[in-house]
């Protein structure tokens, strides 16, 4: 008997803990996409690398950190960050996008048209933008590459 309540104790308090620690990443998320949509990008920042030392496989920060490198034009953590994503979530149309977009930017047609093919596939809330990411990817591509393709 002394056996059966000193096991219901801990994992009483085992899931306390844990319900605690996940409320508190989850706070971090919250509390960083509201910053985010006002436009505090450097608090928002801080509070989505919380969330990510909570959870690592938290898409949704690496998502928003991606976005918030884009508006820094930090390219190099931006794809690092739209790489996590994916890593997560293959099939994720919004980090999808963003990439094929920077890709085309860093004038890295091949993987940009791969990227498009595999956004095709996928996409679901973007669906939207395909047309909008093949009419910017055939207006950048210079003449030379597309006769090579």
């Amino acid at each position: 008997m002394n056996f059966f309540l000193i096991a219901c104790k801990i994992i009483i308090i085992f899931f306390y803990l844990t319900s605690n620690g996940y409320s508190k990443e989850s706070e971090y998320l919250k509390d960083g996409v509201k910053l985010f949509k006002n436009k505090e990008f450097k608090k928002s920042k801080i509070l989505f690398e919380k969330d990510i030392v909570f959870d690592p496989k938290s898409e949704k920060s690496y998502l928003y950190l991606a976005k918030i490198f884009n508006k820094d034009e930090n390219d190099s953590e931006e794809e690092m960050n739209l790489n996590s994503v994916l890593l997560l979530n293959p099939k994720n149309d919004e980090a999808i996008y963003m990439l094929v977009i920077l890709k085309i930017k860093q004038s890295n047609y091949e993987e940009a048209k791969q990227l498009l093919e595999e956004f095709t596939l996928v996409c679901r809330s973007f669906c939207s933008k395909k047309k909008e990411m093949k009419e910017k990817f055939e207006k950048l591509i210079p003449e030379n590459v597309k006769n090579n393709n």
